[in-house]
């Protein structure tokens, strides 16, 4: 944890949970349509002028990203904690040296993201990997570009765990939602000076968050100035200077970051193997729908953290009272699930021309799934010391990856769309919300808060 020390200078303003929690709500709700919209629109672009080819490996491409989401190893989230602890994360030697560390075990992450791509490429084995969606001519290469760039974007993304820490969390998610219209500016230049075929487009949405990303870590670097330039200097001289300690918080969320995808992530591929088309067209649709209310609950959830961390480096576990912020994330997710339920008809017909119809049971499953996934985060980011890591990565490792990936597969057979989901929401309440719960209120009663 974080070493203190007297500021050198006035700490900046600290606001209030509900404040931060606000800000990232509320921006990522402005984000989120203004992307969904534009997003039809550059899906229309490259249908019509580049054909359904180019259309599909530009999908495949962009979803390696989220074959990846291990490849910062967990650095995220020791720094995350180290600048949320520091009084003052500017000139704090410790939020220094963690930073340090990160630099360089990113930059490792990304040599090694960036050679396995060389290494793949050299060996022809793209089309293997990826299969027929890749184009033939130039699709290899793309795929080589995307991954390259993947990799390239790790270190570059720091500056989102600094804002984080330092409470501004609503911060990076407004820069990334620049990522929307920025592409379809560059598809728009493409297609009006006829400068390229389709085969690299799906190069440019990773470029463009690259280039993103380094300016929201510079202007995050300019908050803790002399911290950051100062691990900049650093990181490169491994034989003398000694970086921060990172392990007792990293391998607990790397191994989150592994298994948390395998277990809510393959929904779908369960359902193809075991159900329909019909019955898998439903559940993307559905997801569709309701996808956008988990990233508005995790953008709120993760503006938490910071509160928590200095309340934990301030000597006290109370801080926000969790087990309360977690009933009125649920109570709040709840009333957006009824409202995309009550529309979920005319969004069907909207999105489908109403070729697909959405079940009461898929409805019903999805709020609840969304509602169990709201009400753990004020409690998974009130546990964010080691001890609190270490005891969510085995919950999710002994308890919701089988059981989650268990009963989504019986269910699927004996019920369809809805199936994978239930499965997703019991082992999210019993691993997440209920094991959490009682971890939280344990700790709570430590300190003589009973209640929270």
């Amino acid at each position: 944890m974080a070493t203190h020390h007297v500021p050198t200078h006035a700490a900046p303003p600290r606001t209030g949970p509900w404040a931060s929690v606000r800000r990232s709500a509320g921006t990522r709700m402005l984000v989120l349509p203004v992307s969904a919209i534009l997003g039809v629109v550059s899906t229309r672009l490259i249908i019509d002028h580049f054909g359904t080819g180019a259309y599909s490996q530009y999908l495949l491409l962009l979803g390696i990203g989220s074959l990846l989401p291990f490849a910062d190893l967990g650095m995220a989230a020791a720094l995350t904690n180290a600048v949320s602890a520091s009084e003052d994360p500017a000139h704090d030697p410790e939020v220094r040296r963690v930073l340090t560390t990160a630099i360089r075990v990113l930059v490792g992450s990304a040599t090694v993201i960036v050679l396995v791509a060389a290494l793949i490429t050299v060996g022809g084995w793209w089309p293997r990997l990826l299969g027929d969606g890749l184009l033939p001519h130039g699709g290899p290469a793309a795929a080589a570009l995307c991954v390259a760039m993947i990799g390239i974007s790790i270190p570059a993304g720091i500056g989102q765990r600094i804002w984080t820490g330092i409470g501004r969390n609503h911060v990076p998610i407004a820069l990334l939602g620049l990522q929307t219209p920025v592409v379809l500016v560059c598809l728009l230049g493409i297609v009006t000076f006829h400068t390229g075929g389709g085969t690299y487009l799906p190069v440019i949405p990773y470029v463009v968050t690259f280039v993103i990303s380094v300016g929201s870590t510079l202007l995050a670097g300019k908050q803790i100035g002399p911290a950051f330039w100062g691990a900049l200097h650093d990181a490169p001289r491994l034989a003398s200077v000694r970086g921060g300690k990172v392990l007792d918080i990293a391998w607990p969320t790397l191994i989150q970051l592994i298994a948390l995808p395998i277990a809510m992530q393959t929904d779908r591929l369960i359902l193809s193997h075991v159900s329909t088309a019909s019955n898998l067209a439903e559940y993307n649709l559905a997801a569709q729908m309701y996808v956008p209310i988990y990233l508005i609950a995790s953008a709120s959830g993760v503006a938490l953290w910071p509160i928590y961390a200095r309340a934990r480096s301030g000597g006290s576990r109370t801080g926000v009272a969790p087990l309360r912020m977690s009933g009125a994330f649920a109570l709040s997710t709840a009333a957006l699930c009824l409202f995309v339920s009550l529309l979920s008809p005319w969004l069907a017909i909207l999105a489908s021309g109403g070729r697909i119809r959405v079940g009461l049971g898929l409805i019903v499953s999805f709020s609840i799934l969304m509602i169990f996934q709201a009400a753990k985060y004020p409690l998974g980011m009130y546990m964010t010391d080691a001890r609190g890591m270490r005891y969510q990565a085995l919950m999710i490792v002994v308890v919701l990856l089988p059981l989650n990936l268990g009963l989504s597969w019986y269910l699927a057979i004996h019920i369809g769309a809805a199936g994978p989901v239930i499965g997703s929401a019991v082992g999210v309440f019993l691993s997440q919300v209920v094991a959490n719960w009682v971890y939280v209120r344990r700790e709570l009663r430590s300190v003589g808060q009973i209640t929270a």
